[in-house]
């Protein structure tokens, strides 16, 4: 059985050797991130290549996340963890000083007010702004205590901050990403649509492909989804800040409502963090672990990553087994996602026929109980939009573009195919439904709906639907 939801798995010093890469790939990951808050360039570099070597080595088609740090807020190093006591004042400063804990956002004393919350490691740690000086110092209390050791993350839920969406780390680690083949950007902490318009504009510039993936995890960001889902390629569910940003009991509602209107507006959507954390260091997965990837395939994510399980877990291995099999069994049962496709409103104008071409090709294909839907691309359009009707026939991509390939892997349902052989879309249809035979994804008197542009060496937008028998 083919699965339909992709697993994405961060790849760390666990992982990151070519061995591991390989075995990673065959027991099922689709995509591997690569995160350049602990990544340096030289050992980034070696990973893409073993990525690219694999893929050459088991036709296989497996993406590259590349995902920015973004203005990510740490306390700085210090001797010896700090114990922070309830009740206790504390000073934060922008300088090094012996009597204050440095913080690494040069406007922090400007951005802050008395009574905001300041939390440290995750949310674990509490403050509470008492004053500012407006220039380089803060005083805090500490609301509720513990150990804070150094280089620990710093949220401020409740402060408009000031720090620009890419850093200048961000804007280093950018120049080597978009010298890369890399498929997807990861842009972290978005608070609008704006944020990723930057992004798209520098790519854009270098008339390069990269895809972005706006990462959702501040409070911002939610009041701005809309808009966001419109300028962006594809949203990340990114549930550890947003976990902290925002209170933890709002986060499943956020989840479901951003999956939905990625779905509606046929943008791929991934939920992340802590989905099978306690096998960072055990052999298996708690059982809300497994009702939390369950309830994410029922919801129709296109994606789940791993972060530390994969990247520095004990059984890197397991967990996407682990993954795999609780992902194959939702979608064999009656509560896998199911669309209701007939009422969807067609929201792009400026594709209006291609739109209405696969909004149909989805309907015939559930009336007709096809096996398959085979889409001819080349920008990968029709594909992700069949995609979005989430439909029970599995998808077919057949491209001759290599990095539209790898870019398909991230989304739901589709198994893309290298193909450059037909001049007219009577042969592309008749080939593409030959190869799939032959490899056993189809057999003799299967129904198949097959979605291509004509004429074909044009390769404009999609125009023609077919639907036929596999001889």
């Amino acid at each position: 059985m083919i699965r339909k939801t992709k697993i994405i798995a961060t790849i760390g010093p666990s992982t990151s050797s070519k061995v591991m890469l390989k075995k990673l790939i065959l027991k099922g990951v689709n995509v591997c991130r690569l995160n350049f808050s602990h990544l340096k360039h030289d050992v980034a570099k070696e990973i893409i290549t073993n990525i690219k070597e694999i893929n050459q080595e088991l036709n296989t088609h497996t993406a590259i996340l590349a995902d920015l740090q973004g203005p990510k807020i740490r306390v700085g190093v210090f001797e010896r963890p700090i114990q922070l006591k309830k009740g206790k004042k504390i000073i934060f400063s922008t300088k090094r000083k012996k009597d204050a804990i440095h913080i690494s956002y040069a406007n922090f004393a400007k951005d802050v007010s008395p009574k905001e919350r300041v939390l440290l490691d995750d949310g674990k740690l509490n403050l509470e702004v008492v004053s500012t000086n407006k220039k380089d110092t803060v005083v805090l209390e500490v609301i509720f205590g513990g150990l804070l050791q150094s280089r620990k993350g710093v949220n401020l839920p409740n402060t408009k901050i000031s720090l620009p969406c890419l850093t200048i780390k961000d804007k280093e680690d950018l120049s080597f990403v978009l010298a890369e083949k890399i498929e997807w950007i990861g842009l972290s902490f978005v608070r609008s649509a704006n944020d990723v318009k930057i992004l798209k504009k520098i790519i854009d510039k270098q008339n390069l492909n990269h895809k972005v993936i706006a990462k959702i995890e501040k409070p911002e960001s939610i009041k701005d989804i809309d808009a966001i889902i419109q300028a962006t390629d594809a949203i990340m569910v990114a549930r550890g800040d947003l976990g902290v940003e925002v209170p933890p009991h709002k986060v499943p509602v956020y989840q479901k409502m951003i999956v939905e209107k990625c779905i509606q507006h046929a943008k791929p959507v991934v939920i992340a963090t802590q989905m099978l954390e306690s096998m960072t260091n055990n052999p298996t997965a708690t059982r809300a672990e497994v009702n939390d990837v369950a309830n994410s395939v029922i919801d129709g994510a296109d994606a789940m990553m791993l972060s530390g399980e994969t990247s520095i877990g004990k059984h890197p291995l397991k967990v996407v087994d682990t993954m795999r099999k609780i992902i194959r069994d939702v979608e064999k049962s009656e509560h896998s996602i199911s669309k209701n496709i007939e009422d969807r409103e067609l929201l792009d104008d400026k594709r209006i026929l291609t739109n209405a071409i696969c909004s149909n090709a989805c309907f015939v294909a559930k009336q007709t109980k096809a096996k398959a839907i085979i889409t001819v691309t080349y920008s990968g359009f029709n594909t992700i939009k069949i995609s979005s009707y989430r439909p029970n026939a599995f998808i077919y991509a057949f491209t001759n573009n290599h990095t539209i390939l790898n870019t398909l892997s991230l989304i739901w349902g589709v198994r893309g195919f290298y193909y450059d052989r037909g001049t007219t879309t009577d042969q592309t249809i008749k080939e593409t439904k030959e190869i799939l035979r032959e490899l056993k994804f189809l057999k003799k008197g299967d129904l198949v709906v097959n979605l291509a542009s004509m004429p074909a060496q044009e390769k404009g937008m999609t125009n023609m639907m077919k639907l036929s028998k596999v001889k």
